[in-house]
């Protein structure tokens, strides 16, 4: 099995704060302070609540070839955390599936501030063909020039200035901007319908102007759709909420042994402190 290729390097960045500046103002990135975060890794953002064992499913579909095929996400809150860049992040395992076979994989950690701002410190990211592992990268915010950035603001509200979602440079390329744009929606899907839900356009330097995805947050919930706009979009993916699981203790140290095999392979030579067992897990044993 091929070793995932790393995208990171061995110092953590220095000082207490990291921002970083261009000359236009969409190319800004978000000023991260280690000394914002307490140790608890709790995030309980009204619009992206991450409660550990909580599983959401969406389904949809997504461009291929230019053919559309069925698509289905798997998101599950694990009972893991990660200190990146000096933050306990709680680890959150993804799994893509295209037409029915899996088509990425990847743990992503998350972090709260102490003002409520969820931030996004990093990715690993597996890529499969036809199910078969092909291999994958990852960045991590502080690391190699990548900047940690916010998924959900503590207070998002439509007309503010656009904020990055993180960045890292090429190989990678996360440019991620995000846009609040619309505020109390109602929106209905295969779970359930939705009061006050909250629209935000994502964007990328590498996808261009003309290609936007659009995410829609239900409060106490996080995102229960995706769609898209713009005519260089590729993937055109859309996505809808299916359904909402509470793992049981079986199904959670599942769960936590994928996130850490992910881990285990993409950092076979030890490049950062390893994920743990969340503080309080007493759920299941650890693995």
């Amino acid at each position: 099995m091929a070793v995932l290729t790393i995208f990171i390097c061995f110092g953590l960045c220095s000082g207490d704060a990291l921002a970083q500046k261009s000359k236009a103002a969409e190319d800004t990135l978000e000023a991260f302070d280690n000394n914002n975060f307490d140790d608890s890794a709790k995030i309980d953002n009204k619009w992206f609540p991450l409660q550990p064992g909580t599983q959401l499913i969406y389904k949809g579909f997504t461009q291929e070839d230019e053919k559309r095929v069925p698509a289905r996400v798997v998101q599950t809150v694990t009972d893991l955390t990660k200190v990146v860049n000096g933050v306990r992040a709680i680890v959150v395992w993804d799994v893509d599936y295209k037409d029915g076979k899996v088509k990425e994989s990847e743990i992503v950690f998350f972090a709260q501030d102490k003002g409520g701002n969820v931030w996004l410190l990093g990715e690993l990211v597996e890529l499969y063909e036809d199910g078969d592992f092909q291999g994958g990268s990852a960045w991590i915010g502080g690391m190699d020039g990548s900047s940690p950035g916010i998924m959900m603001k503590a207070d998002p509200r439509p007309g503010t200035p656009s904020y990055s979602q993180g960045y890292a440079p090429p190989p990678y390329n996360w440019t991620d901007r995000a846009t609040v744009e619309k505020a109390g929606q109602k929106v209905c899907v295969p779970a359930g319908c939705f009061k006050d839900v909250l629209v935000i356009v994502e964007g990328s330097k590498g996808e261009g102007p003309d290609a936007k995805q659009l995410k829609y947050y239900a409060p106490g919930v996080g995102y229960i759709k995706v769609g898209w706009r713009g005519k260089g979009e590729k993937l055109r993916e859309t996505l809808e909420l299916a359904e909402i699981v509470k793992l049981s203790p079986d199904a959670l140290a599942k769960a936590r042994a994928e996130a850490l095999e992910i881990e285990k392979r993409a950092y076979l030579y030890g490049r950062t402190p390893p994920a743990e067992l969340m503080k309080g897990a007493t759920n299941a044993k650890a693995e």
